[in-house]
C-alpha cells in the first residue's frame, strides 16, 4: 500500500479546479499512452508539455522530476493529495505491482468521469429549486421593504385601519427596513455557529445522518453514497487491492461520515474471518439488496462483479429519481412562488379596493 501521509512538498494552487477539470482527462490521456507502449516518463513529459493549466503544468514538472530521482509513480502522486487522493494514489500503487499499470489509470478515468457525471446531474437538478426559491425571496423582500409603503401611505392619509393582512405586511416591512442589520447580523452568526458546529466530530456525524434521513433527499443521498462504495469497492478489488485496504480507502472516499463508521466496522470484521455480507449486514444504512447481491457474489467469486451490478443499478435509480424530483418540484414551486407573491400584492391591493368605501363613509 501507498505511503499516502507523505507530507506534501508545497502547496498546489487551483487545486480544486485541477481535479475537476484536469483530472479524468490526464488519468485517461497516460493510460492511453501506457497501453500504446510509451513508459510513464515519456508520457508526463508529453503531458506536461501541452498542459495548458500552470499550475497543474508545474504538478506534472514535479512528478516527472521524481521519476527521474527514481521515485515510484504512486510514491510522487502521494505528496500532492489535493489532486491525487488516497483512492486514487493506493489504485496506482495497485496497478504498479500487478503490472496492470494502464488498465487501472483506465479504470480510474471511467470512476472519476463517472462520479463527475453525476455530481452534475444532482448539481443541475438542485440549480432549478434554488434559484427559484431565491427568486422568490429577492421579490417578496423588494415588494414588502419598497413598494408596499407606497401603497399603505396613500391610503393612510384618509386616516382609515389598515386591513389585517397589510398592517402585518406593513409591520414586516417596518421591522425589515429598522433591523436589517440585525436580520443580517444574525444571519451572518447563524451561518458561522452551524458551520462551527458541523466541524465538530457531533455535529459533522449528526449532519450526515440527518442527510440520509430527511426526506426524499435522504434516499437520494444514500443510493449517491451506496453506489459510489459499490464502485469504487468494485474497481479497486479488480486492481489488486486487499479487500481490508480497499474497505478502508473507500470508506474515507464516501463524503459521509455515518457511511464511513459502517464501512470501518465492516471492515473489523472482515479482519476477524466474516464474509463482506455478513460484515456489512446489520450496520446502519446498508440497504438488504446489496447485502444480498454481495453474498450471491461471494458465493460465485465473483464480488467486484456484482459490487459493478450494484453500482450501475443504483446510478439508474438516482437519474430516475432526479428526474422525478426535478418534475415535481417545478409545479410545487411556481405555487409556492404564485402563493408568496400574490399574498403581498392582495395585502398591498386590499387597502384599495377598500378605497371606496372609505371615501364614501
Amino acid at each position: 500500500m501507498a505511503n499516502t501521509k507523505t507530507k506534501p512538498r508545497g502547496k498546489v494552487s487551483g487545486a480544486k479546479a485541477i481535479r475537476k477539470k484536469d483530472l479524468v482527462p490526464f488519468t485517461r490521456q497516460i493510460a492511453g499512452m501506457l497501453r500504446a507502449g510509451m513508459s510513464v516518463l515519456a508520457a508526463l513529459s508529453t503531458l506536461e508539455e501541452q498542459c495548458e493549466n500552470q499550475n497543474f503544468k508545474a504538478v506534472l514538472r514535479q512528478l516527472r522530476e521524481r521519476l527521474e530521482s527514481g521515485e515510484p509513480f504512486s510514491t510522487a502522486l502521494a505528496d500532492f493529495p489535493t489532486i491525487f487522493d488516497e483512492m486514487y494514489v493506493n489504485m496506482v500503487a495497485a496497478g504498479e505491482r500487478s503490472g496492470q499499470f494502464a488498465d487501472v489509470l483506465a479504470r480510474l478515468a471511467e470512476i472519476l468521469q463517472s462520479s463527475a457525471r453525476l455530481a452534475r446531474k444532482v448539481k443541475s437538478a438542485l440549480t432549478y429549486p434554488t434559484v427559484v426559491l431565491c427568486m422568490a425571496l429577492l421579490i417578496a423582500g423588494a415588494l414588502i421593504t419598497f413598494v408596499l409603503p407606497t401603497f399603505v401611505e396613500m391610503f393612510g392619509d384618509f386616516g382609515a385601519e389598515l386591513p389585517g393582512l397589510t398592517q402585518f405586511l406593513m409591520d414586516l416591512s417596518d421591522f425589515i427596513r429598522n433591523y436589517w442589520y440585525l436580520i443580517l447580523g444574525c444571519g451572518i452568526a447563524g451561518v458561522f455557529l452551524f458551520k462551527k458546529w458541523k466541524n465538530t466530530p457531533a455535529g459533522h456525524f449528526a449532519f450526515d445522518r440527518f442527510r440520509l434521513k430527511m426526506p426524499v433527499f435522504g434516499i437520494l443521498n444514500l443510493k449517491v453514497g451506496i453506489g459510489r462504495f459499490c464502485r469504487l469497492f468494485a474497481q479497486m478489488l479488480n486492481s489488486g487491492v486487499p479487500i481490508v485496504e480497499a474497505m478502508e480507502i473507500v470508506a474515507g472516499s464516501l463524503g459521509n461520515v455515518v457511511l464511513q463508521n459502517s464501512i470501518l466496522k465492516a471492515k473489523e470484521e472482515v479482519e476477524q474471518g466474516n464474509t463482506l455480507a455478513a460484515s456489512l449486514e446489520g450496520k446502519p444504512f446498508m440497504p438488504i439488496l446489496m447485502l444480498r447481491m454481495i453474498a450471491a457474489g461471494e458465493k460465485s467469486g465473483r464480488v467486484d462483479e456484482m459490487l459493478s451490478n450494484i453500482a450501475d443499478s443504483y446510478d439508474e435509480e438516482v437519474e430516475t429519481l432526479l428526474a422525478t424530483l426535478t418534475s415535481l418540484l417545478e409545479p410545487f414551486l411556481m405555487v409556492f412562488l404564485g402563493a408568496v407573491i400574490g399574498t403581498i400584492v392582495i395585502g398591498m391591493f386590499m387597502p384599495i379596493f377598500k378605497l371606496g368605501t372609505v371615501v364614501g363613509g
